[in-house]
């Protein structure tokens, strides 16, 4: 048995390719944060996790441009290591200030704090507890981990509920749930998780990826919800609100000391680059300085789930910038992504089993930085579109 005989039968994307309906690695010419340019086709995106639209910040590119003058380029090492800065430093100082915790720890990326954190924590005999909607991250992490995996059904309280209810006393739990969820565009209801975790003996741990900078000021979920103390860690990403990359978990200083020294993620990959550390810093203090931006997203939110609902898009549950058209076909949700490329707007089409099979979406995300011109340009786009194929 040659273990890559699997290679050349896997055909389907190769198949997609052939008849132009990849969906996937376009390579962008130009990208200007709002619009994109694709082989001289200028697109305004729809699909990118740059809520507060700060990639173009003036602040956060020099901090940079600076950062590389004089660091260079890279760290050359892992953070337990050579590759510690004092940026480093500050940047977990006042990530920890600014989401209500007393210690953070930065990784190199947002998926290596969900392997890092997880694993690190969850050992044998103890109990991992996931949302059947949380982030792939989540999933490797428990998966990493030397622990039982249990899942409960999307935001359903009483499914939650009989899964504690479930675990022995003696076993240790932790409780993991998106904050924002990626795709659907809800947010998991903290103050009815909060109670269960208390009452079951269970520690709380909320990805807060998408939800940094958008909701609670820009502190996220917890702080949307005012439970900030009673989440005991709280994660997130660079590569979306922080115009960056890399990730941080944030808790209480023992916790965060224990997964600096036992996180394999952090302790085995080369550290965040000096110009990604200082543009996420950067970021950070254009979210304390300027409030405007976090009001901006979550107003042209609220704007787009009004229109779509009103030209007849089902839009699901969401409550946030994150807006899916639900589909429900593999097929009509390619077509739909491809019509809407090809009349100037940029949307990511989701798959099964990406999502549950009957949940096929197109997935739209908004921008602090979008123009109200471009917003009605992508709704009068989107109800074309929408007629033409059927959706609405």
């Amino acid at each position: 048995m040659d273990i890559f005989e699997k290679c050349p039968q896997f055909t389907t994307a190769r198949e997609a390719i052939k008849s132009g309906y990849y969906p996937y690695f376009i390579p962008l010419t130009e990208n200007e944060g709002t619009e994109v340019e694709y082989q001289g086709h200028r697109l305004i995106m729809c699909g990118s996790n740059n809520y507060l639209g700060l990639t173009m910040h003036p602040k956060v590119k020099q901090a940079a441009v600076d950062a590389i003058v004089r660091f260079g380029t890279s760290c050359t090492g892992s953070r337990f290591l050579n590759g510690t800065l004092e940026l480093h430093e500050q940047l977990e100082r006042e990530l920890a200030e600014w989401v209500g915790k007393p210690a953070a720890l930065v990784f190199s990326t947002g998926m290596q704090v969900n392997l890092g954190v997880i694993s690190a924590l969850v050992s044998r005999g103890d109990v991992v507890i996931l949302d059947k909607y949380d982030h792939a991250s989540i999933v490797d992490g428990a998966r990493l981990s030397w622990g039982e995996t249990k899942r409960f059904r999307h935001n359903d309280m009483a499914d939650l509920k009989r899964v504690l209810a479930a675990i022995p006393d003696d076993k240790g739990k932790l409780v993991v749930v998106d904050g924002l969820y990626s795709m659907e565009g809800d947010i998991a209801p903290l103050p009815e998780i909060v109670p269960l975790c208390q009452k079951f003996g269970a520690r709380l741990m909320v990805d807060d990826a998408h939800a940094t900078g958008v909701l609670g000021g820009g502190r996220g979920t917890a702080a949307h919800f005012g439970v900030t103390e009673n989440t005991d860690l709280i994660m997130s990403t660079f590569s979306k609100s922080f115009a960056s990359l890399g990730g941080f978990v944030a808790g209480d200083e023992d916790v965060i000391h224990y997964i600096k020294h036992h996180a394999r993620t952090l302790i085995f990959s080369a550290s965040i680059p000096p110009a990604n550390a200082a543009a996420a810093l950067a970021a950070l203090h254009v979210m304390r300085e300027e409030p405007q931006h976090a009001q901006r997203v979550n107003a042209i939110g609220e704007r787009m789930r009004d229109e779509f609902r009103r030209l007849g898009f089902d839009i699901g549950n969401s409550q946030t910038p994150v807006i899916p058209i639900l589909i429900g076909d593999d097929m009509r949700t390619v077509l739909a992504w491809k019509t809407l490329f090809e009349s100037g707007v940029f949307v990511n089409p989701i798959l099964s089993p990406a999502v549950p099979e009957g949940r096929q979406l197109l997935r739209t995300s908004y921008m602090a930085s979008h123009t109200d011109a471009q917003l009605d340009r992508v709704l009068e786009i989107f109800e074309k579109v929408g007629k033409q194929i059927g959706l609405i």
